[in-house]
């Protein structure tokens, strides 16, 4: 039986639907908004595992080609693995989701919303969060939820909900967020330099939102919703724990507070270790093992959250706002277009910056339609950066911690047309303990000014940790801490990472693992995270702050330049004869733009400036008077043909090669031959007759041949004179 609820918004309606597709999954919702439709389906394994200690959740997030009535580009014609934007949309799902279901549920889920339609107007990754949890949450999986999400955007100074592409392309302020009906849950966004009460008012903004979104799940619900399965409750408890508490406590009291986290994690894991063999033959049982497991974890939890609300004393000993040692070195790599190394504590980012052209450019080949990127940032997160050991590879993580740094930095990095370079920055993380987004942020604005990137502002980043006693709400103990560890973020209620310059915010990203925080824990986490970035700021602009006045010599030179639109098609060339030849004979590459944009990519300064004397040439039509430096082409009896610019040819007659009578053309000039001649006359039909210059009178001549074309030089301080032949 088809079940279906709607509501309006921005005169449009919103349609939930189930019933109709996909009934054999445990939950299904189609989802539909103006144009743009998805569907989310949920399974969950038949098999139960007990004491499971984590969510075993898989979101694929996934779009269809045929949704915005494409073909897939490139050779293989079907989607295949997925995009960074599926990957990041599957996280947006994934983060506000996963605290919401029961880990003693103990069975495999997996979410899958898929876009059928687009219609390139209204973003379908709002329809897919909504969907999916709109599926969990008439199926019958135990689910805390609904949870919504909305993106909200400042447009011409006003705040926008679920904006259009157009509107997210002219904003200032671009946010999603995701939550339930008690709270925020999830942010996730860029900007152009917000201030903190801005945010603040889009959060308030969203929130009512995302309330009537959990609403309608609720109605839907009502009207479809499945019984719930059982949860996989371990039914034993942990045998001596009081004694096992007892015997713990005092030592991971002294273990958790240790100065580096190799230390902390060797006291912690003696302290296990000692007690496990001590109750030996109660853990040989699988359950009793889980339990133990699941006990120290509580301990660690209290004690380092009871000694931050109690004392205001930190694992590292630090003070809520102490931000860690920071230091900044730069040009440490002697064949790179830029490097620098950003060193945080336990946190070190060595982060490089190559220059290209645009043909080096990330295109996009998507169902928003095609664009290209001429800034990219790429996070690598190797197992030894952590001592561990595993495979090296671009998972989930790389993709979101890459990209949240990239919207960080992108506003201050110079447009195109300012920098006609593609600028592409490599993260690499070689210790992580606290925020490596942020250190690359840090790292990336240090990389790029020794590069010679004409950044607007340097930007710098921090993570901000949250420690509550309750639900934090109003009259709730809590406490903000600036720059986290990896214990106080794993431990903690809140991950808040934000990234701006001195002026304001332009990257954030958040992850509340509590219900929800108020607007008053919200407001003193922003405002000590301004604080922190200014710290960092300050440390960073004593390294560098200022590009370096001259780009690498190892980077390629770049000469742009603007010709008459009518003139593009002369400098291409017929099937691009012209311009090849052009790259060919200066050795560089050429490209041009519909609206008269010529750049130049050359090895060297000097290719790439005899490539654009060349070029102004061909877009400026043969003048009388002129002297070029010209190739002959052909010889014929009567003469030589000698092209003066790309596919355009003149003819020099046999009379006006020497100044003496000639036999043949071939006694004074071959094919190939690179020789000095002025322009003496376009006749009716367009044709160009010419003269050698070493055939001119030297009485009377002052013009000398030179490479391009110009004007004749002055000889003596006195203009070139007007002669006839």
């Amino acid at each position: 039986m088809i079940q279906k609820v709607t509501l309006q918004i921005a005169g449009k309606d919103l349609i939930l639907e189930t019933g109709k597709l996909a009934k054999q999954a445990n939950g299904a919702v189609f989802a539909q908004y103006a144009g743009s439709a998805v569907i989310a389906t949920v399974c969950s394994s038949s098999e139960s595992v007990e004491g499971l200690d984590y969510v075993p959740l898989t979101v694929d997030y996934n779009e269809k080609y045929y949704a915005a009535g494409k073909i897939p580009g490139g050779f293989i014609k079907r989607e295949s693995r997925p995009k960074d934007k599926e990957i990041l949309v599957s996280r947006l799902i994934d983060r506000p989701m996963r605290p919401l279901f029961e880990k003693s549920f103990g069975r495999e889920i997996q979410l899958v919303p898929t876009t059928l339609s687009t219609d390139q107007v209204n973003p379908p990754d709002i329809l897919a969060v909504i969907a999916s949890s709109a599926a969990v949450h008439i199926s019958d999986i135990p689910f805390n939820g609904p949870i919504a999400g909305v993106r909200v955007c400042q447009v011409d100074g006003e705040l926008v909900v679920n904006p259009t592409y157009e509107q997210i392309e002219n904003s200032t302020l671009e946010i999603m967020v995701a939550g339930t009906k008690d709270g925020i849950t999830m942010v996730e966004g860029g900007a152009k330099e917000v201030g903190e009460d801005l945010m603040i008012e889009a959060l308030e903004k969203a929130h009512k939102v995302i309330i009537e979104f959990c609403d309608l799940q609720e109605k839907l619900r009502e009207i479809a919703g499945k019984e719930k399965l059982p949860l996989s409750v371990l039914s034993v408890s942990l045998e001596n724990s009081d004694a096992i508490g007892n015997a713990a406590r005092p030592k991971l009291e002294t273990a958790c507070f240790l100065k580096t986290k190799q230390e902390r994690h060797d006291a912690i894991k003696a302290v296990k270790a000692e007690l496990a063999a001590q109750y030996a033959a109660q853990l040989e049982d699988e359950n009793q093992k889980k339990l133990f497991d699941a006990l120290f974890e509580d301990m660690q939890y209290g004690i380092l959250r009871s000694s931050i609300l109690d004392r205001g004393r930190r694992v590292d000993g630090r003070g809520t706002e102490d931000i860690r040692d920071i230091t900044c070195e730069v040009n440490i790599l002697p064949r790179t277009h830029g490097s620098a190394l950003f060193t945080r504590g336990e946190t070190q980012a060595l982060v490089v910056t190559t220059l290209g052209t645009v043909f080096d450019e990330q295109v996009f080949d998507d169902i928003e339609g095609d664009k290209r990127e001429h800034f990219l940032l790429h996070y690598n997160f190797p197992p030894y950066s952590v001592g561990e050991v595993g495979r090296l590879g671009t998972g989930r993580r790389e993709i979101g911690h890459g990209n949240l740094a990239r919207r960080s930095l992108e506003p201050m990095v110079p447009s195109k047309e300012e920098f006609p370079y593609t600028v592409r920055v490599v993260s690499e993380i070689l210790e992580s303990n606290g925020s490596s987004s942020m250190a690359s942020v840090c790292g990336g604005t240090l990389s790029m000014l020794q590069a010679g990137v004409p950044m607007k502002k340097p930007v710098a980043g921090i993570a901000m940790g949250l420690i509550t006693e309750g639900k934090g709400g109003p009259g709730d103990r809590y406490a903000v801490l600036s720059d986290i560890l990896g214990e106080e973020d794993h431990l903690g209620d809140m991950d808040f990472k934000v990234a701006g310059t001195e002026d304001g915010i332009t990257g954030f990203q958040m992850d509340i693992k509590i219900a929800g925080v108020s607007p008053e824990i919200m407001r003193k986490a922003l405002d000590q995270a301004k604080r922190g970035r200014l710290h960092i700021l300050s440390i960073m602009n004593r390294t560098i702050a200022r590009p370096t006045d001259h780009i690498s010599e190892l980077a390629p030179k770049i000469v742009t330049l603007r010709i008459d639109i009518d003139k593009i098609g002369a400098l291409i060339g017929p099937g691009g004869k012209n311009i090849k030849a052009l790259c060919e004979q200066y050795s560089v590459r050429i490209n041009t733009e519909d609206d008269g944009t010529v750049t130049i990519f050359g090895k060297n300064t000097k290719d790439a400036e005899d490539a654009k004397v060349a070029v102004l040439g061909v877009a400026s039509d043969p003048e009388i008077g002129l002297v070029y430096n010209g190739t002959v082409k052909r010889i014929m009896d009567f003469g030589a043909f000698v092209e003066i610019l790309p596919g355009k040819e003149g003819l020099v007659h046999i009379s006006k090669l020497s100044r003496q009578r000639i036999a043949q053309v071939t006694d004074v000039v071959k094919e190939g031959q690179q020789i000095p001649v002025k322009l003496l006359e376009i006749d009716k039909m367009g044709r160009l007759n010419l003269s050698y210059i070493d055939a001119i009178d030297p009485n009377g001549a002052d013009e000398g041949g030179r490479d391009g074309p110009g004007r004749g030089e002055r000889r003596n301080g006195r203009p070139r004179d007007n002669f006839r032949h």
